[in-house]
């Protein structure tokens, strides 16, 4: 199984509409991704490492799928709708990286 984060930086004066993300972006993600999507988790930053650190992310969600072509083909037909959706909850460019799980719950 492998784990897809998609990452927005919490950069000064960014803008993250959190329940747009949550109710609207992610439910079309697993959407037009199928069953290529396992299922997905929505995170919502609220502190860094140490005492009063901001956290380094304001949102992120995690797309969990069997393998990278899996979710190459979920995700390929429709990135670019995906894609121009992001506007309508924030200003601020992701960081993606897809790992596998070595550990926990599939």
């Amino acid at each position: 199984m492998i784990k897809v984060s998609v990452m927005y930086p919490n950069k000064p004066g960014a803008r993250f509409d959190h329940a747009y993300y949550r109710d609207k972006h992610m439910p079309l993600v697993k959407a037009r991704m199928g069953d290529s999507c396992k299922f997905y988790t929505v995170d919502k930053g609220l502190a860094g490492g140490r005492p009063g650190d901001p956290p380094p992310y304001i949102g992120m969600c995690h797309i969990f799928c069997d393998s990278v072509e899996a979710y190459q083909a979920g995700m390929g037909p429709h990135r670019q709708e995906i894609m121009a959706d992001i506007p309508n909850y924030t200003d601020q460019a992701p960081v993606v990286q897809i790992s596998e799980v070595v550990v926990g719950q599939p």
